[in-house]
């Protein structure tokens, strides 16, 4: 009987190489951190090559910072905040086994996810409109005649909007991958699969949403805020 029910036990979450439930979710905590060790070197990085040409070219830098839709960044950064309530009350629900709650919170997640992707591609479409892609359609005219205070040089522009796509892109990406991540995570939850006892794929996930939370929090001010006067 008792090997009965450990089998049972181990079907219902308990993978086979663990003695406990609680070893398996510091396994897959441990795992997540040391992934999102690596997710901060690779946009250290960036944000590295960012300030560096942000110090040579403050004033492109500046322009091409003015160009971008304040009220669209905020709106995006409000959404992002609020998905992350939501995925920690996520968290908690499932901790205490409120299974239509959990469904609830996950799918409001999942609204907050597209929701910014919607913005951020609403915000991408402008710059095309604009002619600000980086390349041999890139026109800085508008940003000359905008900042003349400034004294522009329309090369060093481009490096300014190469780092903001190449940002947000890698942003949006993770994003991306949050969302199917939490689709994954509101399928199981609408069959029952997590509990009290075995939420670990919940908080795991939760993880993950709040490291891309927090990295657009930094993104923020630097692409949208450099001498923002109006």
């Amino acid at each position: 009987m008792a090997d009965s029910s450990l089998a049972v036990e181990h079907q219902e979450g308990l993978d086979h190489q663990f003695v406990d439930r609680e070893q398996q979710r510091n396994a897959a905590s441990l795992g997540m951190w040391v992934f999102l060790g690596t997710e901060v070197m690779f946009f250290g990085g960036m944000f590295c090559a960012y300030l560096i040409y942000r110090y040579w070219y403050y004033n492109e830098f500046a322009a091409g910072s003015r160009s971008l839709d304040i009220v669209l960044g905020t709106t995006n950064t409000a959404v992002l905040i609020c998905s992350s309530l939501t995925v920690a009350l996520g968290v908690r629900a499932a901790q205490m086994g409120k299974r239509r709650l959990l469904l609830l919170l996950l799918l409001a997640t999942l609204v907050f996810g597209l929701g910014f992707l919607v913005i951020k591609g609403v915000e991408w479409h402008d710059k095309y409109v604009e002619h600000h892609i980086p390349g041999p359609s890139f026109n800085a005219e508008e940003l000359i005649r905008k900042n003349p205070e400034l004294h522009i040089d329309p090369a060093p522009t481009q490096i300014y909007f190469s780092l903001y796509f190449a940002m947000t892109g890698l942003h949006a990406l993770h994003m991306v991958v949050g969302v199917g991540i939490f689709c994954f995570l509101t399928y199981y939850a609408w069959k029952g699969r997590y509990t009290p006892e075995y939420h670990t794929p919940v908080e795991i996930g939760g993880l993950y949403w709040h490291f891309v939370d927090i990295i657009w929090i930094y993104l923020f001010p630097l692409l949208y805020l450099i001498d923002r006067k109006r």
